[in-house]
């Protein structure tokens, strides 16, 4: 029996992935009774992306994951949930006060017409909610997270924007007059999850299924850097949408992935934040208010003169020979660099599990310590000058929490090895340190 459950929950969470539950399995009277079903995804998403590992390395004889790059997603995708530490979701919260306020009409929560209903309408929403994060440029601050990647990989759809989600829940408001919101907690999760699986290459062609469902063909297009590319296929699980409002384009020349202009960093605060400062200082350019609120809610290639959308003029041309970024670095380097992301991941899922256990300043705390590290393995991994000294740093904190039990080994068994590992760590960037400034002191005679 226990066999069979276990079978059972391993075949619901795979059909999760691929939007294939049934209404009678996923509808709900109550909020409170719906499955944490992205949280519980995260054995799939660590499964596919192994298994679109070993696919790529048979397929093309190397890595379709580079490592830096790999790394950053993950992180950005780490960062994204932090405010679930202290609040649920804006979307969520958004549509439970609006549904106990003005509800117009209530369909019943045990009807299949009503779970259909939601995920038409949740898709629908989500069209929009993309295609705004496009069109104007505040939300493209957040959204341009996911398209900061020059690679293409399942590891891609896990880098999402911190701030995204505080401008999102306002397209899901009109929904909220009829559609239970069990239904939609389940529906919101359920589109998120199946636009992981269409951040491949590895997947070419999906034949019938490409006229209807958004695939990874069509979603190739969308984070293309292509002029044909650009401002296409919003949609979330259906294409149709796309196809009905305008902005569906066909996969044709090779795709290059990325920004229009690639920011060229793996520091993961940059990647997030970057954008809110370059739109601050480009409406410090403009002398009118008018021009200087412009430069927020029109198109990012929107300038004075120019339609709300702008053109794309100014884009560097899109030859097909463009080279990721991809720093060199060493293998060594590369070890370390993984052995203490896995240890920040175990911390990151610590602090989740326990949190209404800890006190808010042990979660602001340890929230501290994965934004610290985070930036720091950034740091690394771009080969910055100033590593050395904010990696020193990291560690000395890395000692504190481990001497006061807020950092577990990832295997109890591990737990000496972990400890030495770290002393040794601190060890080694602080006499980096030091070499680096005695560096500066000799250049400076």
């Amino acid at each position: 029996m226990a066999a069979a459950a276990e079978l059972g929950s391993l075949s619901a969470g795979v059909r999760t992935m691929f939007f294939m539950l049934t209404p009678n399995e996923s509808a709900f009277e109550k909020v409170e009774d719906v499955p944490q079903y992205v949280q519980q995804a995260t054995p799939f998403f660590v499964g596919l992306m192994v298994l679109e590992l070993v696919v790529g390395v048979l397929k093309t004889g190397g890595s379709v994951v580079p490592l830096g790059d790999g790394l950053t997603s993950i992180s950005a995708g780490m960062i994204s949930r932090l405010p679930l530490l202290v609040m649920r979701g804006c979307e969520l919260t958004a549509y439970m006060y609006v549904w106990d306020r003005y509800c117009l009409v209530e369909l019943p929560w045990d009807s299949a017409w009503t779970w259909w209903f939601t995920f038409l309408g949740v898709d629908f929403c989500y069209y929009w909610v993309h295609r705004f994060a496009h069109e104007v440029s505040i939300i493209w601050a957040a959204h341009q997270v996911h398209h900061s990647s020059e690679y293409y990989n399942l590891t891609t759809a896990l880098r999402q924007s911190l701030t995204q989600q505080f401008t999102s829940w306002i397209f899901y408001l009109p929904l909220a007059l009829v559609a239970p919101p069990a239904i939609f907690a389940v529906h919101i999760q359920l589109n998120l999850l199946y636009q992981f699986w269409i951040h491949t290459e590895l997947i070419r062609d999906l034949g019938p299924l490409e006229w209807v469902f958004n695939t990874p063909k069509h979603h190739r297009v969308h984070h293309g850097r292509n002029l044909y590319c650009i401002d296409k296929n919003y949609g979330g699980i259906l294409i149709i949408w796309d196809r009905l409002f305008g902005t569906f384009a066909l996969e044709s020349d090779k795709v290059v992935y990325g920004l229009v202009f690639p920011i060229k960093t793996f520091e993961i605060l940059y990647v997030q934040l970057h954008y809110y400062l370059y739109l601050w200082r480009r409406s410090n350019t403009y002398k009118t208010i008018s021009n200087k609120l412009s430069t927020f809610v029109k198109g990012p290639s929107w300038k004075p003169g120019k339609a709300r959308l702008g053109d794309h003029i100014d884009n560097p041309k899109v030859t097909g020979q463009e080279v990721p970024h991809s720093p060199s670095w060493s293998l060594p380097l590369q070890v370390y660099v993984v052995i203490h992301f896995l240890l920040v991941l175990r911390t990151y899922h610590d602090l989740f599990e326990n949190k209404m256990m800890l006190s808010q300043l042990t979660v602001l705390g340890m929230t501290v310590y994965i934004l610290l590290t985070l930036t720091a393995l950034g740091y690394i991994i771009d080969q910055r000058p100033t590593a050395a000294v904010l990696e020193t740093l990291r560690c000395v904190v890395m000692v504190t929490m481990q001497r006061y039990s807020y950092m577990t080994p990832l295997l109890p068994s591990l737990a000496v090895a972990t400890e030495a590992f770290v002393s040794l760590s601190l060890l080694y960037w602080a006499l980096q340190s030091f070499s680096q400034l005695l560096n500066i002191k000799k250049k400076a005679v």
